[in-house]
């Protein structure tokens, strides 16, 4: 098989034509060939064969058009994926392939019949004769390394002292390419050594005019100079050295790091060389940033700009320094027969021209500190401008700069500058780009590059492109960001290969060491050293100490990679992060819980002992680990055979997320754990999770949902004979009923619940008992059991509940006169500490409220509005409607008590809407109470109207404050009007 595109496309078998000769058909194969090895998306195949308006019916005819190419090919030459097709010819079958490889031979051997070899394969312009933009595109990426060939090549021949052999090849060359001006160059040398210096000056016209008329230019600096050489017959005419590549006109953001390299290059002065090292990942614009700080401070190093791009990451193998210096030796005009064969010569020789000279070399793309060690400057007032994508941290006295993508509007403001005003008009498809590309500005260079050139593309059309897998479209001609990413990871060794494609595979954005090793199977160091490898070659970020991340991109293609990986061992890879983050999420719960957790998720799988003790602050961990919780569990729940970790790892890490308030993270995961479990027909897994479904209703005081899941919990746990299960669900209904205000109810379940579980951890029912016994008045029963429950929480050693009972305690005690409000605001201050340090916000509240009220009874009002503030705001970022009304109406008190009554009016409205929304009857009848005796002395019918209401409610559920409000109500006069029926009513709410 022969596939030849370095010039008419054809395609022979065993010497034999195959004939392709429908123009799409030629199109997609050119496309192909001229992306091998590489998926070409069918968008992109659509855009070469009919432009940017292809029919509705592109994707059918393009599956025809490989249809039939694949009837003259080989059968498995074209291999279909799901971003589109690829072609992956073999060794020695593309023509342009084989020249990409004897030209890259050619370079590191400077072996001049090895250049000739490659250049012989051409026959004419790449894809000649095919009518497409984007094939020309593509070919003329190619046709411009021909180029770059022949002026390899003929500087070669140049340097050996054939250049009038070269007159006819680079006179043709030069028909060819017309605005070359290296080639030009070369021409005129060849011309001038065989004393033609006519000739030569004859082409320096010409391509000076060409270039003007062409591009509104004048001919380069080295021309330049090559021109007045040949005028003056002398070589030592001098000109201005100046060698830099062009920059981009369009450079944007990047103003703190300019800011940086700026002023650390200034604070150096001009006692020393300054080397400054700019790394990075790939494509994240290191080459453009050090153009951009070279063109700011070239005026102070007048003598010579250098450049010399060392290929440390790229598809050659990197430059050795004496190729290097070579180059730098040249550029600055010494001859080639002046510079030594020898390394330590020619490093003699770089010194010495250095020596009495102010220069700014740019080393781009180094490979390593050792390549650069001999090439740096030494001689003060230089500055040397290193870029590579590792860390170079064997040099000195460096000033070290690692480059992060862009900032979103940073990103969006180079899409702007690249694709135009379109991009203004649509800021939120321009900022769905800019996060697609991940702020990475090759991506967005690349994105922004189809826009431009499609002009009418709307950005929203780029968005539908770049769909959820934007790597395979961010491509243009020859430059890609997967190629760029390719790069790198092809020069690591293959065990930091394997880690980066398993990588891949982890469900979380963010991940530690622990997470590595469990995936890979590595101990925890190796799994540690390969990490800082991967964070050298900037394949993996170290956002914070021991937290890691791949960037999108880099997480999109190493998952690309991870496919070829067989399916069991990516199976195995999730396994063993499911299995650390359930273990470390059980972990997470005090010793005295943890049965619980075992019995409803069952025996755990074996985690490594090595990973286990390296869990040293489980709480910690799932606090760090909890935005991906999610993901872990979705992933879970799309793997074959995991689907189980998909409810247990919500099951074993609800109390740390529920007691710290993520209700969200709650719900979300069990509602996808319950969804599988009812699936799968798993009845006591979807117990345990409508079980702890309910409790997020409850938390947001939606009580009628919240029983509904807990009585279908209550009906299955009956049905499978679980008695400490059926306790736990009863202890929670018996709180619903508690907070509607059933106490007598939730009494009678709290004694049933006693009867099943005697010996139940942590005693739930205890805590039901106590606070009905409270809302009935019952003070000294309630008191009673708040002290058993401490009793029982001292040996469970549960901080958030020892808190609670302390704060109970004390808040009963000063009811039933055992010690003053001073006393007992110590008390509850203990409490308030302990919460704080545990993270237990709704907990907080609650205590904050308490302190604020003791506060207000003390006479402290300014200390009491303060402590109302921050329970206020712990109630509104917890969505706690019931505790959000309870502390209005505190705060609206004790605003009252200190004479601002507009603003006590405003709390106390406020109370009242908020528990008109949750519809609870005890909370609704309270503010109904507090803001009625508000209003005796403003609005008494409003008054009578509040106070009344809130009397009917407290007498049906027999609360204790209803001898409050029958004074408040007295206060008034007169009889309530409340017609019959409205308890009821209000109480059904």
């Amino acid at each position: 098989m022969r596939y030849r595109i370095l010039g008419p496309l054809s395609v022979t078998v065993d010497g034999h034509d195959v004939a392709v000769t429908a123009g799409r058909d030629r199109v997609v194969l050119a496309m192909l060939l001229l992306h091998a090895g590489r998926v070409v998306s069918v968008g992109a195949l659509a855009d070469a064969v009919w432009g940017v308006d292809p029919p509705a019916t592109a994707r059918g005819q393009l599956q025809t058009c490989v249809s039939r190419l694949r009837r003259s090919l080989p059968a498995d030459a074209i291999r279909s994926d799901p971003a589109g097709y690829c072609l992956t010819p073999g060794l020695g079958e593309l023509d342009a392939a084989e020249f990409l490889r004897l030209v890259a031979d050619a370079r590191r051997s400077g072996d001049t019949a090895l250049y000739r070899r490659a250049l012989d394969l051409w026959r004419g312009d790449a894809a000649a004769g095919i009518d497409s933009h984007d094939v020309r595109l593509a070919a003329d990426a190619l046709d411009q390394q021909h180029v770059a060939a022949i002026e390899a090549w003929a500087e070669l021949e140049t340097a050996a002292g054939r250049e009038r052999d070269l007159i006819g090849e680079l006179s043709a060359a030069v028909d060819r390419f017309p605005l070359q001006e290296r080639l030009s160059g070369l021409l005129m040398r060849a011309l001038r050594g065989a004393g033609r210096q006519a000739d030569a000056l004859a082409e320096y016209r010409r391509i000076r005019s060409a270039l003007r008329d062409e591009l509104g230019l004048d001919p380069g600096s080295e021309l330049q100079r090559l021109h007045v050489t040949t005028l003056t017959g002398s070589a030592s005419a001098t000109a201005v050295i100046r060698c830099l590549p062009r920059t981009v006109g369009d450079f944007t953001g990047r103003d703190e790091v300019v800011r940086r390299l700026v002023g650390a290059i200034d604070a150096a002065g001009r006692s020393a060389p300054v080397i400054a090292v700019i790394d990075g990942m790939a494509g994240s614009g290191k080459t453009t940033l050090a153009l951009h700080v070279a063109a700011l401070l070239g005026d102070r190093y007048p003598d010579a700009h250098l450049f010399v791009d060392l290929h440390g990451h790229s598809a050659e193998q990197p430059l050795d320094p004496a190729a290097a210096l070579l180059v730098l030796l040249r550029q600055l005009g010494v001859e080639a027969d002046r510079v030594p064969p020898g390394l330590v010569d020619r490093i003699g020789l770089w010194r010495t021209e250095l020596a009495e000279r102010r220069v700014l070399v740019l080393f781009d793309n180094a490979a390593s500190s050792a390549q650069l060690a001999d090439l740096l400057p030494t001689t003060p007032g230089s500055l040397a401008l290193v870029t590579g994508r590792r860390r170079l941290l064997g040099l000195d006295g460096v000033h070290p700069e690692s480059l992060p993508v862009l900032e979103p509007a940073e990103a969006v403001d180079l899409l702007a500058r690249i694709a135009g005003e379109r991009v203004r008009a649509e800021p939120e498809a321009a900022a769905e780009v800019a996060r697609r590309c991940g702020g990475l500005p090759l991506a967005l260079r690349l994105a922004g590059a189809r826009l431009a050139h499609r002009p009418r593309w709307r950005v929203a059309d780029l968005v539908r492109r770049l769909g959820e897998s934007a790597l395979p479209e961010l491509a243009a001609e020859e430059r890609s960001v997967a190629s760029a990413f390719a790069v790198s990871y092809r020069q690591l060794p293959e065990a930091v290969r394997r880690v980066f494609r398993l990588l891949g595979l982890s469900p979380g954005t963010d991940f530690d060491a622990l997470t590595a090793a469990a995936m890979t199977g590595l101990p925890l160091p190796a799994a540690q050293d390969t990490l800082d490898d991967l964070i050298d070659v900037h394949l993996v970020d170290e956002p914070e100490p021991g937290v890691y991340r791949l960037h999108d991109l880099l997480r999109e293609y190493a998952a690309a990679l991870a496919t070829e990986i067989p399916a069991g061992d990516r199976a195995e890879a999730l396994r063993g992060a499911l299995d650390l983050q359930l273990h470390a999420a059980v972990a997470s719960n005090l010793p005295a819980y943890r049965g619980a957790v075992e019995r409803d998720i069952g025996e755990l799988s074996p985690l490594r002992p090595d990973l286990l003790a390296a869990v040293s602050d489980p709480v910690a961990r799932l606090e760090r680990e909890r935005p991906h919780l999610r993901a872990y569990v979705e992933a879970a729940a799309s793997a074959p055979g995991l689907g189980h970790y998909a409810w247990k790892l919500p099951r074993a890490a609800w109390r740390q997320l529920f007691m710290r308030g993520y209700l969200d993270d709650v719900q979300s995961m069990n509602e996808r754990a319950l969804a599988l479990l009812r699936r799968d027909g798993d009845r006591a897994g979807t117990a345990t999770m409508l079980n702890y479904l309910a409790s997020v209703h409850y938390r947001r005081s939606q009580m009628a949902e919240a029983a509904r899941l807990l009585e279908q919990c209550i009906a299955i746990r009956r049905t499978l004979g679980d008695r400490d299960a059926l306790a736990r669900a009863l202890a929670n209904l018996a709180v619903l009923h508690h907070e509607n205000g059933r106490w007598e109810q939730s009494i009678e379940i709290a004694l049933q619940v006693r009867r099943l579980a005697a010996a139940r951890y942590g005693r739930d029912e205890v805590n039901v008992l106590a606070n009905a016994y409270q809302h009935l008045g019952r003070f000294r029963e309630a008191l009673r059991c708040h002290r058993l429950r401490l009793m029982m929480q001292l040996d469970v050693r549960d901080p958030t509940r020892i808190a609670d009972s302390l704060w109970n305690i004390a808040v009963l005690k000063h009811r039933l006169g055992e010690v003053n409000v001073a006393a007992a605001r110590r008390q509850v201050g203990v409490a308030l500490r302990l919460l704080q340090r545990s993270a237990y916000p709704h907990g907080e509240a609650n205590a904050q409220h308490e302190m604020a009220k003791l506060l207000a009874a003390e006479g402290r009002l300014a200390e009491a509005i303060a402590g109302h503030r921050r329970a206020v705001a712990l109630a509104e970022r917890l969505t706690d409607r019931e505790l959000e009304s309870r502390i209005c109406l505190a705060f609206g008190q004790t605003l009252r008590l200190a004479g601002d009554r507009a603003a006590a009016r405003l709390l106390l409205e406020r109370a009242l809407r908020v528990s008109e929304q949750v519809r609870l009857p005890y909370a609704l009848a309270l503010a109904q109470a507090g803001l009625g005796d508000h209003l005796i002395d403003e609005d008494r019918a409003e008054a009578r109207r509040l106070l009344g209401r809130a009397r009917a409610t407290l007498a049906a559920l027999g609360a204790y404050e209803l001898a409050d409000v029958e004074e408040s109500f007295a206060r008034i006069g007169g009889e309530d009007q409340l017609r019959t029926g409205a308890v009821g009513e209000t109480i059904g709410a």
